[in-house]
């Protein structure tokens, strides 16, 4: 699993999906959630360095070294937004949150409707994301958005946090990744489309996509 999130990470990182040391991914392992550390770039993640801890926050290990002595892992300070979806999704096993390019840029857009951020513009987008909301916007590491991502989480298993990026939970690594993937892709065709007649799914084009 850890050498999994580490692939997932770097994958994300070299296509541009997130840059610098921006980003965190977690996975849940019956009671214990392994998450990327503070600081670090998900394109250098290295499996030792991952922080693990259960599912109330108390940490176990996971250690990592840089260049001293080994010491524990710290968490991304994002830490609690993960374990808001996991409380929310009984059935996630994984979490992936970005500050992708195009959907962090619709993020920042005046005029978005809260409780759908993005049009249905594909039929992929709307069997792998279906509605997004858009959270008020908190300060990275404000753990005030818990509450709010949790409480829209029970409902959506995908998010976009206002002027920050989005978030998205899955039954699995591959399922979170897909869905982020997803709402960039859908993102960058939404702004292309900005001043362009354009033409979203209908209600009757969705649901056959549920069939």
């Amino acid at each position: 699993m850890r050498e999994a999130l580490v692939a997932t990470g770097r994958s994300l990182f070299e296509r541009g999906l997130t840059h610098g040391r921006t980003g965190n991914l977690s996975v849940r392992e019956g009671d214990s959630i392994w998450v990327t550390p503070t600081g670090a770039s998900l394109g250098t993640l290295d499996p030792d360095g991952l922080a693990r801890l259960d599912t109330s926050g108390r940490y176990h290990d996971g250690r990592h070294s840089s260049g001293g002595p080994i010491s524990p892992a710290v968490p991304t300070k994002e830490l609690f937004l993960h374990a808001a979806l996991y409380r929310a999704r009984p059935d996630a096993r994984a979490v992936v949150h970005l500050h992708s390019p195009y959907a962090t840029a619709v993020s920042c857009m005046d005029g978005l409707d809260p409780a759908d951020a993005l049009p249905p513009l594909t039929a992929y987008y709307a069997m792998r994301v279906g509605r997004l909301p858009l959270l008020p916007y908190h300060a990275p590491g404000d753990t005030a958005l818990g509450p709010v991502a949790e409480a829209a989480a029970a409902d959506h298993h995908a998010l976009l946090l206002a002027n920050h990026g989005p978030v998205a939970a899955g039954r699995d690594l591959a399922s979170a990744a897909d869905a982020i993937e997803e709402i960039e892709a859908t993102a960058r065709i939404f702004l292309l489309l900005q001043g362009v007649p354009n033409r979203p799914l209908t209600p009757e084009q969705i649901e056959r996509t549920r069939r």
